[in-house]
């Protein structure tokens, strides 16, 4: 058998939902005959560019920046979960419920925190989102970067920071699951909506196996009805790298209001 690497790794908790998306992963590579190797020892950009991906997740946003050109979309997921459906999510904009502010334009001067500077759900779409509001390219006194959505969400629970973005199908994840790490938390707002995380392959693969690659990921999700309910998945959409430019344009249109970077 072939040898590639395939992993899944933008959503890995609750174990719930790593444990699903390992059983869809395994039956995926039985589909195709592949052998996984393993990733360990590679970075998500050495993952992303190795030559011998065969199937990952990224982040729309470096998909547009830094991977563009350099890998094939396989597709992506529609989920159909709070906020998320249709192929599309959005970010959910959270400060602590006790919080006496109640609009975006009352955080100015707080303190923000992102998960990375690379992030759409976590930086671009609320850069997008508070750009009308800032005042000499500053909204917040400090941002802070966590590393994580689920970091960010400690964060807020434990009064580091005061207004974090959160992935939409992450916080549906986490509701449903791990309610503790949502506890105490409010939603002041939401995102715009951007497409859902692509599936990427390996720039090398040629759109027949693009297609047959997206037909066994809809047909091992349909052979494992109990996975797609887990995850909340029903379809892996056909999709290619202009579906993402509206994530650029977002963050065009924060740079023309003049919030080019949360700092």
């Amino acid at each position: 058998m072939t040898q590639h690497f395939a992993e899944l790794l933008m959503y890995v908790a609750p174990e719930p939902i790593r444990r699903a998306n390992e059983r869809w992963l395994a039956r995926i590579l039985e589909r195709l005959g592949a052998f996984r190797r393993n990733a360990e020892h590679l970075s998500l950009m050495d993952l992303w560019l190795s030559p011998h991906l065969l199937l990952t997740q990224t982040c729309g946003y470096p998909l547009m920046t830094a991977l563009r050109g350099q890998v094939r979309v396989v597709g992506r997921p529609r989920y159909e979960l709070p906020d998320s459906n249709g192929g599309s999510h959005c970010s959910l904009l959270l400060s602590r419920a006790d919080d006496p502010r109640r609009t975006l334009a009352a955080f100015r001067d707080s303190r923000g925190v992102i998960n990375g500077e690379d992030s759409n759900s976590g930086m671009n779409l609320l850069r997008h989102r508070l750009a009308p509001l800032h005042h000499d390219g500053q909204f917040f006194s400090s941002v802070g970067i966590s590393g994580s959505h689920r970091e960010s969400l400690r964060w807020l629970r434990e009064a580091l920071a005061d207004l974090a973005a959160i992935d939409s199908v992450t916080f549906a994840y986490l509701a449903r699951h791990a309610k503790d790490e949502v506890a105490g938390l409010r939603v002041v707002a939401r995102s715009a909506f951007s497409p859902t995380l692509p599936y990427i392959t390996a720039a090398t693969v040629t759109d027949e196996h693009v297609e047959a690659l997206r037909q066994v990921m809809n047909e091992t999700l349909r052979e494992l009805p109990d996975v797609a309910e887990i995850l909340g998945l029903h379809e892996v959409l056909p999709a290619s790298e202009s579906d993402y430019q509206i994530v650029l344009d977002y963050q065009q249109e924060a740079e023309d209001l003049g919030l080019g970077r949360l700092r």
